[in-house]
């Protein structure tokens, strides 16, 4: 569903100036403190950025694949904790429920997830289990009119806040690759659930992950996602595939705050009495950045367009997620380089986003399963 192009572009100008003239005020604070103030999360509530994605039948605004990578481009421009604070409930953690959810279950949780009363986790990712999502052991029993849940999920974005967990949990025993794997709406707290201390990690600080642990942990048959046994698999990949081309969307706003940024750094710094940005190799780097930060928009743009359409671009969204994923590295390492020992300090922002920009090639499917996507998708249309 999409949005009259008046509205969406209100929603784009109000979601660009809350970026710029509120967010990235307060980004070395919150990288400082490793936490977002609940004003700021108060305010994104009230713009609507935790419903982005839901119906406006459950109260969000319903955006198209189209629509949301352009709020995504924005919302890039600053540090990417701020739109983990929420992103949870735009994609991994309400799409599952949007898109294979009971009606039930839908109209229980949709409005809930979309006002931001509750944030939402995707339990997915295990100690032993990462890229390999079907060798997961996490173990839901059917007993009565309960399922007991055992097993731990790892990295787990926004555990520490969640009200909710959509988790990826193995029902079938005698199933050890995907099929056995289902899906469940478990809410939190609940006795057996327990969650580990945060994780220190290496950037994006302010966005919370955390070990997710079950212990005989026992929730209603009704927590099982869409009433079926065997479908977490297939409705974690058909999540996934929209959160990948959200993902790339972001990276490539990040490359852009980052090359502007550097192009102003290089019209102001002076060496050898003149700006730095007379000189040809500066100024390679920075068309260097500027080349494939449009390509990848512009890649992002063709694949979400196309999704809207109904066609099958699962390849393109992998190709989107693995392109700028990569660029924003690069880009980001550029703008170092162009800053200089500056770069390498905190005064200028740059070594946060080069910290926080590495995570890109790792969540929601490495690069190297994007290649693997990617390759296997041209093998198989080739053999058709």
């Amino acid at each position: 569903m999409a949005l009259d192009p008046e509205t969406f572009d209100q929603l784009r100008d109000n979601v660009r100036r809350f970026v710029r003239e509120r967010l990235v005020p307060h980004e070395a604070a919150v990288d400082e403190a490793n936490e977002i103030p609940a004003a700021v999360i108060e305010e994104m509530r009230g713009l609507g950025l935790y419903g982005l994605t839901i119906p406006p039948e459950f109260g969000g605004l319903g955006l198209n694949s189209a629509e949301e990578v352009q709020i995504a481009f924005e919302l890039g421009w600053t540090s990417p904790a701020f739109r983990s604070a929420f992103g949870t409930n735009v994609g991994i953690g309400s799409q599952g429920i949007v898109l294979d959810g009971t009606d039930a279950q839908r109209q229980h949780y949709l409005p809930r997830l979309a006002s931001g009363e509750i944030t939402s986790s995707f339990a997915l990712t295990e100690p032993d289990s990462g890229s390999d999502a079907g060798a997961l052991r996490t173990s839901a029993r059917h007993d009565g009119d309960d399922y007991v849940i055992n097993g731990t999920k790892r990295f787990i974005t926004n555990a520490p806040r969640a009200g909710l967990f959509t988790l990826m949990a193995r029902t079938n025993a005698d199933e050890k690759g995907a099929r056995g794997v289902s899906a469940f709406l478990v809410e939190a707290p609940r006795p057996g659930l327990s969650i580990g201390k945060p994780d220190r990690k290496m950037g994006q600080h302010g966005s919370l992950t955390a070990d997710v642990v079950f212990a005989d942990c026992r929730v209603p048959a009704s927590a099982l996602l869409g009433g079926v046994e065997g479908q977490g698999f297939k409705t974690a990949m058909k999540v996934l595939d929209r959160g990948r081309l959200h993902i790339a969307a972001v990276a490539s706003g990040v490359a852009e705050r980052l090359i502007h940024d550097s192009t102003r750094y290089a019209i102001e710094r002076q060496q050898f009495g003149k700006p730095i940005g007379e000189f040809q190799l500066v100024q390679a780097m920075l068309a260097d950045s500027r080349t494939e930060s449009y390509a990848a928009r512009t890649m992002i743009m063709d694949a979400a367009r196309r999704r809207d359409a109904c066609e099958d671009v699962t390849e393109d969204i992998a190709c989107c997620k693995l392109f700028a994923s990569e660029m924003v590295g690069r880009v980001a390492d550029r703008a170092v380089q162009i800053h200089g020992g500056s770069g390498y300090i905190a005064d200028h922002g740059i070594e946060r986003f080069y910290r926080d920009v590495r995570l890109f090639r790792l969540y929601e499917g490495t690069s190297e399963i994007q290649r693997i996507i990617i390759a296997r998708s041209m093998i198989k249309r080739a053999s058709a």
